[in-house]
């Protein structure tokens, strides 16, 4: 039985469908960049993904303006961060390895960094809109993408909406969710006793920096009442990864598991030694799954997928 979370303190970060760093660190800070929490003593990489003015560009998705960057040549992957106090800078290692061989699209998600929040309700359908507006913008041939999280959701839900614009996915911390996981609401105020300069930057980046506040707590809300199961991963027919940390509490193994179950042709890496940031807890072995996947033939993969239903 999956457990509720439950706030107290600086436990904060503990139940946050949201970015690495209260579970892995960053590097200092890149072009005035920092992850949530970020150590000290951790390097990232010196690429400002998400306040890069060279990479930068946007796309109008119903209504709001939605923030990408481009960088690398190649087949494009499209890679969703993590939400609430995620950023696209903490996936910065994964980014650095992919674009040298493709071209990568690193997308902020509505609410976060430089993209609108708009008026629309939160839902995984408005979600995969955003994104599907990107990827319009990049390609018309099926994609890749690469999530972390409320990333990883956002990709799946891309599938399940769109299956003909997507050729695989990998999910980092993302499985079958219940209503009540998440607590409702995330007050601006306990961001900013556990980490007072990062609340800044993202003000500093957000169009709309007095409206933080109340989409963050409506952000929560979302996750709070959020479904997640056979309906969307039912609907998947591409190749999707699930990776999870062996230590994952915001997205538990066995409820990966589950979600693999779910999906017709899926394969799951549980990264040991890691928690909900797999990539950056241990990044060799999350690494190497999941280069080995996105450079996989596709026809190998989808025939390893058959064998797997009994086709």
């Amino acid at each position: 039985m999956r457990k509720k979370f439950v706030l107290a303190g600086a436990s904060l970060c503990l139940f946050l469908l949201v970015s690495a760093a209260c579970l892995a660190g960053a590097a200092a800070p890149a072009g005035g960049l920092r992850y949530f929490l970020q150590p000290p003593d951790v390097e990232g990489s010196p690429t400002p993904y998400g306040n890069n003015a060279a990479a930068a560009r946007s796309v109008r998705s119903g209504d709001a303006d939605i923030y990408y960057e481009v960088y690398g040549e190649g087949a494009p992957v499209f890679v969703f961060h993590g939400g609430g106090v995620g950023s696209p800078y903490e996936l910065g290692k994964i980014i650095d390895g992919l674009r040298g061989d493709h071209q990568v699209v690193v997308v902020s998600t509505r609410g976060h960094g430089r993209s609108e929040i708009g008026h629309n309700p939160l839902s995984l359908r408005q979600k995969a809109e955003d994104m599907l507006a990107v990827m319009g913008k990049i390609t018309d041939s099926p994609a890749t993408l690469l999530g972390f999280s409320d990333g990883a959701y956002t990709a799946l839900a891309v599938a399940a909406l769109r299956p003909q614009a997507v050729e695989r996915v990998v999910a980092i911390g993302a499985g079958t969710l219940e209503p009540g996981f998440f607590p409702d609401r995330l007050p601006l105020a306990e961001l900013e006793k556990l980490d007072r300069a990062y609340v800044e930057q993202m003000r500093a980046l957000a169009p709309e920096p007095q409206r933080l506040g109340d989409f963050l707590n409506d952000y929560m809300a979302f996750w709070h009442k959020a479904k997640v199961g056979r309906e969307t991963f039912g609907a998947i027919r591409c190749p999707v990864l699930f990776v999870v940390g062996d230590g994952d509490t915001h997205a538990p193994p066995n409820t990966v598991l589950e979600a693999r179950d779910m999906t017709a042709n899926a394969r799951l890496c549980v990264v040991p030694h890691a928690g909900h940031a797999a990539f950056l807890d241990n990044y060799p072995v999350a690494w190497e799954a999941i280069s080995q996947f996105l450079n996989a033939p596709l026809k190998e993969l989808e025939r390893d997928g058959a064998k797997k239903q009994g086709f």
